[in-house]
């Protein structure tokens, strides 16, 4: 007989079992593992903000915000239950209220630092527990504890204060194991690009001023005094700012030219590192440095920009849907599936070369079904009509070559399918509308009786009135080619 699987948690991060962090009391604050953090800057995350100073990495990570905040967003119902929509409604009125949006913009620099930590402020509207804002709260204050959970540093109490379940909103990305409460932001492989970029950048400005101006050299005579010294000193410096100095006859003043010939590659640098920000950020170049239009590698960088913009849009919305979107759904429907809000980041789908691939499967024998081309033109198609039943009894079956025995049928019943499939659709949706303000089953056969008149059925009738002619009309057809 199979072991039974074991439900434990065996590798736990708790008492001492991660040999990597070594023993974390549940009272105390972990420190991230981010190496970079830790010993450049201490495990202080002002180490990161002074990288958002850098030019580069401003504009790059400007795009990848107003990408993501730029596409549309939608809430989806749980379920197809009353209880399942009126739950989407309310979080879609919630969202449209605190500006999802600015919400959306601050978090995502939860991926520029490893975390991100908002707080929902609720307030009770009626019955109902609903959000009157949402505040995302600067992740240098808080800090997790030995069991994991959130913990807000304060001056009474730096190890951090424990706060309320169902209060704060977190995630974290990055890291590449569920051990690190802090994750691994873009800041931990963005330091040294922007390290090494300043550094030239100041070793640049040295190289300007020593080979743009000759250094002057000033000299003196054996006995000069310690206060005559300083005085050519000071007049060698006045030669960089002044237009003229003054100097006693015994003083002397050369300028010395720079030997050194060519240019420094400070601006390789300087462009290498750029290109190497916008990498980390934006997962290519071509945003920043290619050329409009261009075909092949172009495109397929900005395919991987549009990867990350949708990574980063559900790494916001999944965390949001998980967290805040379920518990006002317990709390205000508690039989109802909880919604989730999503952002639109695909393209939309060229139509015109939909159509002509349609229409090269079309020349091979094949038609879309009209669900198809409600699905991708949009819901205003209807069949085509065809010409009317004539006097000549058979002209409308006569209008294609005769097919095999069976397949003119077959035809015939999928047009059936397709003209009825419209009258059908009509009718579920109006029993389920029925179905879903109905309070019990009593309610709803009620309800059934009662608006049973109202049902569109008169479309759907005709609909099948026009196939039991035209199948008779067929019967006598097909009699009379048999009689010759």
């Amino acid at each position: 007989m199979a072991k039974a699987p074991e439900t434990r948690e065996i590798a736990s991060t708790q008492d001492g079992r991660d040999i990597t962090r070594g023993y974390v009391g549940p009272l105390e604050l972990m420190q991230p593992q981010d190496t970079v953090l830790l010993t450049r800057g201490g495990g202080d995350l002002t180490l990161y903000r002074e990288l958002y100073r850098d030019d580069q990495v401003k504009t790059a990570w400007g795009q990848r915000q107003r990408a993501v905040v730029s596409a549309e967003w939608e809430v989806e119902a749980g379920g197809s239950r009353r209880q399942d929509k009126a739950a989407a409604e309310m979080l879609r009125e919630q969202l449209r209220h605190i500006g999802w949006d600015r919400v959306t913009e601050q978090m995502l620099f939860g991926i520029f630092y490893g975390f991100a930590v908002a707080e929902p402020m609720w307030v009770r509207d009626g019955t109902q527990v609903a959000l009157d804002q949402i505040l995302v709260r600067d992740r240098r204050r808080f800090g997790f504890d030995g069991e994991g959970r959130l913990r807000l540093r304060t001056m009474s109490q730096p190890l951090g204060e424990l706060l309320p379940d169902r209060k704060f909103w977190t995630f974290r990305t990055g890291a590449d194991h569920d051990d690190e409460p802090y994750g691994l932001g873009l800041g931990h492989w963005l330091y040294w690009p922007v390290f090494f970029k300043r550094s030239g950048i100041r070793l640049w400005l040295k190289f300007l001023d020593k080979f743009g101006q000759p250094t002057a050299h000033g000299k003196f005579g054996k006995g000069a005094t310690e206060a005559e010294k300083q005085k050519l000193l000071d007049a060698l410096r006045a030669i960089h700012t002044d237009t003229g100095v003054v100097t006693p006859e015994d003083m002397e003043i050369e300028l010395i030219e720079a030997a050194r010939s060519g240019t420094a590659d400070y601006t390789a640098l300087y462009d290498r590192m750029n290109a190497a920000i916008a990498k980390v950020i934006l997962g290519q170049v071509a945003t920043v440095e290619g050329t409009p239009g261009r075909l092949g590698a172009d495109d397929a960088q900005q395919d991987v920009r549009a990867d990350i913009i949708k990574a980063d849009a559900d790494v916001v919305c999944e965390s949001f849907n998980r967290q805040i979107a379920r518990w006002l759904t317990e709390w205000n429907y508690p039989s109802a599936r909880p919604p989730r809000v999503w952002r639109i980041t695909e393209e939309p789908e060229d139509l015109n070369r939909l159509a002509e691939r349609d229409e090269r499967v079309a020349r091979l024998g094949y038609r879309p079904t009209l669900r198809y081309i409600r699905e991708h033109y949009g819901d205003e198609w209807e069949p085509a009509p065809r010409p009317a039943l004539g006097a000549g009894g058979g002209a409308a079956f006569a209008e294609d070559e005769p097919t095999a025995d069976g397949e003119e049928q077959a035809a015939q019943l999928e047009r059936l399918e397709e003209d009825a499939q419209p009258r059908e659709e009509a009718v579920i949706e109006a029993i389920r509308e029925i179905v879903d303000q109905a309070e019990n089953l009593e309610d709803l056969q009620a309800r059934l009786v009662e608006r049973m008149s109202e049902l569109p059925v008169d479309d759907w009738a005709e609909v099948m009135g026009d196939a039991l002619a035209a199948a008779q009309l067929a019967g006598r057809y097909d009699l009379l080619e048999e009689a010759g």
